[in-house]
């Protein structure tokens, strides 16, 4: 440990330059001040007002150069956090290993973070390396040194308008290069997750990833282990919705991480169909994120897993299983196998399930049990995911899109729906029917999976 830590002391003294940062003034880096958050600029004038650097810092500045929109801004300052919670109405200290300020201001939140120290031997980590805590204060230029890449280690004063680069990281970033600042390995040691971070800003930037910053991280995949589940599901959540989902996979299948995060991708993959279910899954979340429209995990998961789930499904019902129970033991097994390695959470867990169980209703259908299917809170999800096995030609792609016709109607033109779909179903020959259902009450289906 030792040895690690002078090594990246070592790295980070000959990569810092001597000369200090580079200032940068707006015609340089081409930050329009209009699109920044005004609840940001009011934290870093606020705390500079009361005589503290204040400087917006990492991904909202990376984003703002190369024209995207941040989803949200953080501020970085040599105000420690009992000091910036003082200056604010509504603000709160949370965290643990990094011990952070939410400063809240409606629906946003500025996330305000202390300048902290580089990694050292009194901080506390596990034995592979990865430290458990993060609370060393330190200055500008230490803070700059901690960060992971060079592209994120960019401070953006709202008050001069000058972005203060410490790593020549708007360089990499025009040449949409991810560099890691100091010593690649010791830094994926300190904090596993550096890898997957590396794979999502070359994925979302279409950028290429430095070859000693990438060189590492087939033989130290492994470690991906030692990071607690719950940060790992953020994490695999973020890489799915940066806008470029596949390429994330595939970044992760190249480098062997897949296995630590989404361990039943391979056996997806080899059932018919698999691959493209997923793609079509995923250039959907895509399409949202571009658009600007809000990402489901629940309904993300569900997709992922969905072809081993039907496999089961159909296996078990092939043993003589009734349907609607068969689904509930495929459903089941899947889920544990994916959560041993990923924590998805419960209350994703239960959505997906709700979305996967109503296809096996959808095929049941009857007037009676299509309006309480309407009232069901994931009804909307389960319709849409309806069209995804439609497009992947799994059901009918007519009877798919009478169920989203049913979903976008209102209650006037269901109850039409309904008595059309109750009238079609009666007029089918006896052998349709019975197909389905051998009681009359219970017409033919709509979707056929």
């Amino acid at each position: 440990m030792l040895k690690e830590t002078i090594k990246n002391f070592v790295s980070r003294l000959f990569s810092t330059p001597r000369s200090g940062p580079e200032r940068l003034p707006r015609d340089k880096h081409g930050i329009e001040r209009r699109n920044v958050s005004r609840h940001a600029i009011k934290v870093c004038e606020v705390l500079q007002h009361e005589g503290f650097a204040a400087y917006i810092v990492g991904g909202a500045v990376r984003d703002l150069i190369v024209g995207l929109e941040p989803k949200d801004f953080d501020v970085a300052t040599n105000a420690t956090p009992n000091q910036v919670r003082a200056l604010f109405r509504r603000a709160r200290i949370i965290g643990k290993r990094f011990q952070l300020v939410h400063v809240v201001f409606g629906q946003e939140i500025i996330e305000t973070s202390t300048f902290r120290a580089p990694a050292s031997v009194e901080q506390d980590t596990d034995e592979h390396g990865r430290i458990l805590r993060d609370n060393l204060f330190g200055t500008h230029e230490e803070d700059a040194a901690r960060r992971d890449f060079t592209l994120n280690a960019l401070y953006y004063d709202p008050v001069t308008e000058e972005v203060i680069d410490y790593h020549r990281g708007v360089q990499d970033l025009k040449k949409r290069i991810v560099r890691m600042i100091g010593d690649p390995e010791t830094r994926y040691r300190e904090d596993p997750v550096r890898m997957l971070r590396a794979l999502r800003f070359a994925a979302k930037l279409n950028a290429t990833i430095d070859p000693a910053t990438r060189e590492p991280i087939l033989r130290m995949a492994p470690l991906i282990e030692n990071v607690p589940s719950s940060r790992l599901f953020d994490e695999i959540l973020k890489l799915l919705t940066c806008g470029h989902a596949m390429d994330c996979v595939r970044q992760l299948q190249a480098v062997g991480l897949d296995q630590g995060l989404l361990p039943l991708i391979e056996i997806i993959f080899k059932q018919e169909g698999g691959e493209q279910f997923v793609e079509l899954a995923l250039a959907r979340t895509d399409a949202r994120v571009r658009a600007g429209k809000t990402i489901s995990p629940s309904f993300l998961f569900a997709a992922l897993l969905w072809k081993l789930v039907n496999q089961r499904w159909q296996e078990i019902c092939a043993s003589g299983e009734h349907p609607a129970q068969a689904l509930m033991q495929a459903a089941d097994s899947v889920v544990e196998e994916q959560t041993r390695k990923l924590a998805i959470q419960r209350r994703f867990q239960a959505d997906m399930r709700e979305i996967w169980f109503m296809q096996a209703r959808f095929e049941r259908a009857n007037p009676k049990t299509i309006w309480r299917m309407l009232e069901q809170p994931r009804f909307r999800a389960a319709v849409d995911f309806l069209q995804l096995r439609a497009e992947a030609r799994e059901v009918d792609s007519v009877q798919a899109q009478w169920w989203m016709d049913l979903a976008n109607a209102d209650d006037a033109t269901r109850a039409e729906l309904i008595e059309a779909y109750q009238t079609e179903s009666r007029g089918k020959p006896p052998a349709a029917r019975r197909r389905r259902s051998t009681r009359r009450r219970r017409p033919a289906s709509a979707p056929e999976a």
